[in-house]
C-alpha cells in the first residue's frame, strides 16, 4: 500500500484571498498535498461573500506551499478567450514547474453572464470547450516547438500567435464532467478528469468511458489521471456540520443543474427550499471522522490519482487539524 495524494480544495468564493493562501499553507503542514482552487466571478450565494481572482491567489499560494496547484475548472470561451488561459497556465507552470496542472470546464451562468453573450445549451457550450482545448494545446506544443500556431474554428479564433513564456514541459489539461459523453470525448484528447458532485455509483462509468475515449485515440492511459474534489462537511457535532450544510453550501443538496442561474441571490432563494435530507448521497455531513475517512477510501478505491477535500464549513483551521491527524494518516491506495 501506498499514501495517497489527498490535497486541500481552496474555497475561494467563502474566503478573501490572504485568508485562503494561509489556509492552503497551513494544510500542506497538516499534511494535504497540493492545493486546487476554483475560477469565477461570483460566489455561488451572498453568504459565502468572496470571489477574487484565482491566477493571482495561486501564483502567491506556490511560493508559499510546495505541492501541486491545480486551477479549474475555467471556462475558457466566455470571459475567457482560450489564448488568454493558456497565457496564464503556461505563466503559472513556468513559475513553479512541475507542480501546476488546469481544468477547463464548461462554463455556469453564474459567472460566465456577466459578458452579455447568449448563454448557449449545454451541448454546445461542450462543444466550444472542446475547441478551447484544441486551441490550448495547439499553443502550448507550437510554443514549446518555438511556432506560432493559428485557429479558425466554429466558434472560435486565433490569429497568428505564440506564447513566448512557457515551462519546460506543458500543464496537463483536464476536462470536468459528471456526463459519460463528456467523459468519452474528453478521453480523446485531455489529459485526464476533475470530477466532483457526481454520485460514487456513477464514478466507475465516467472512468470507463473516459479509457474507451483513450483507446480509441490510440492514447497510452498510464500518461493520464483522474482528480475529485470531494465536497463534505465535517464539525464537532452533526448538527454543526449540517449547519454548515445548509448555510454555505446549499447548492450540494440541489438535485438538478445550475449551470443557467445568474446571481447568487437566485440561489440564496432557492436553497430555502433544501433541507438536511437532500444532501443524502451527495455530500457526507457528520462529525465523525471515520465516517469521512471510509467515504474518502471508498472514491480512492475507485482508482482516483488525487482527491482534494472541500470542507464546506468556516472551521478550516480545526478540519484540518483533525483530518490531518486523524483522517489522512489512515487512507491509503
Amino acid at each position: 500500500m501506498t499514501a495517497p495524494q489527498i490535497g486541500y480544495a481552496a474555497a475561494l468564493e467563502q474566503f478573501a484571498p490572504l485568508e485562503a493562501i494561509e489556509l492552503a499553507a497551513l494544510a500542506e503542514q497538516h499534511g494535504f498535498a497540493g492545493t486546487v482552487a476554483t475560477e469565477g466571478f461570483q460566489p455561488w450565494t451572498p453568504q459565502q461573500g468572496q470571489s477574487s481572482f484565482v491566477w493571482n491567489v495561486v501564483s502567491a499560494l506556490g511560493a508559499r506551499t510546495s505541492g501541486a496547484l491545480g486551477v479549474g475548472p475555467v471556462s475558457p470561451t466566455f470571459r475567457w478567450h482560450p489564448a488568454m488561459v493558456a497565457q496564464a497556465s503556461a505563466t503559472l507552470a513556468a513559475m513553479y514547474p512541475g507542480r501546476h496542472w488546469l481544468a477547463l470546464g464548461s462554463g455556469e451562468a453564474m459567472s460566465d453572464h456577466i459578458v452579455g453573450e447568449r448563454w448557449p445549451e449545454p451541448a454546445e457550450r461542450i462543444a466550444r470547450m472542446f475547441e478551447a482545448l484544441s486551441i490550448i494545446k495547439k499553443l502550448f506544443s507550437a510554443s514549446l516547438a518555438g511556432r506560432d500556431t493559428k485557429h479558425d474554428g466554429d466558434v472560435l479564433r486565433l490569429e497568428t500567435a505564440r506564447l513566448w513564456t512557457m515551462p519546460e514541459f506543458a500543464p496537463d489539461i483536464l476536462i470536468q464532467t459528471a456526463g459519460p459523453l463528456t467523459a468519452k470525448r474528453a478521453g480523446r484528447s485531455a489529459d485526464g478528469l476533475l470530477i466532483e458532485a457526481a454520485p460514487i455509483e456513477r464514478i466507475g462509468m465516467l472512468f470507463q468511458r473516459f479509457e474507451e475515449g483513450a483507446r480509441e485515440a490510440g492514447r497510452d492511459l498510464a500518461t493520464t489521471t483522474r482528480v475529485l474534489r470531494l465536497h463534505l462537511s465535517w464539525a464537532p457535532t452533526d448538527e454543526e456540520a449540517m449547519g454548515n450544510a445548509l448555510a454555505e453550501w446549499p447548492n450540494g443538496g440541489m438535485r438538478f443543474a445550475k449551470s443557467d442561474i445568474r446571481s447568487p441571490f437566485d440561489l440564496e432563494q432557492i436553497a430555502k427550499l433544501v433541507r438536511p435530507e437532500d444532501f443524502g448521497g451527495r455530500v457526507v455531513v457528520s462529525s465523525d471522522p471515520d465516517v469521512h475517512r471510509a467515504n474518502i477510501q471508498a472514491h480512492l478505491d475507485l482508482g482516483f490519482d488525487g482527491v482534494y477535500l472541500h470542507n464546506v464549513g468556516r472551521n478550516q483551521r480545526e478540519f484540518l487539524e483533525v483530518f490531518g491527524r486523524d483522517v489522512l494518516p489512515a487512507l491509503h491506495r
